[in-house]
């Protein structure tokens, strides 16, 4: 189980799943200025991993580690994941392979 400030997540990704929780989108620019919710289309990229799955087995059987741990800033893929809300959160769940970066 993945532990945060916020709340305890009681979720645990399968196999090459990721549970991510994406940072907030920018609401003002870097001159002060507010950018309203409706027009920030795109999610942010960057999140927090909250918990990983145990990875994938190969063809001999042997289980092979994911690369990023939980507490890990990454950087995602635009398009990938599923979107889930548990206790009020939101989080994704993604496969390892969404994950570009990890941001050190």
């Amino acid at each position: 189980m993945a532990t945060k400030t916020k709340s305890r997540v009681a979720i645990r990704p399968l196999h090459d799943k990721i549970l991510v929780e994406r940072d907030e989108a920018e609401s003002v620019t870097s001159a002060g200025i507010f950018i309203p919710d409706s027009s920030t289309a795109e999610k942010p990229q960057f999140a927090t991993v909250i918990a990983v799955g145990d990875g994938t087995l190969n063809d001999a059987g042997e289980r092979i580690a994911l690369d990023v741990t939980a507490g890990d800033r990454v950087i995602l893929s635009k398009w990938g994941g599923t979107d889930i809300k548990l206790d009020g959160q939101d989080y994704l769940i993604i496969n390892a392979s969404d994950v570009l970066a990890i941001i050190e």
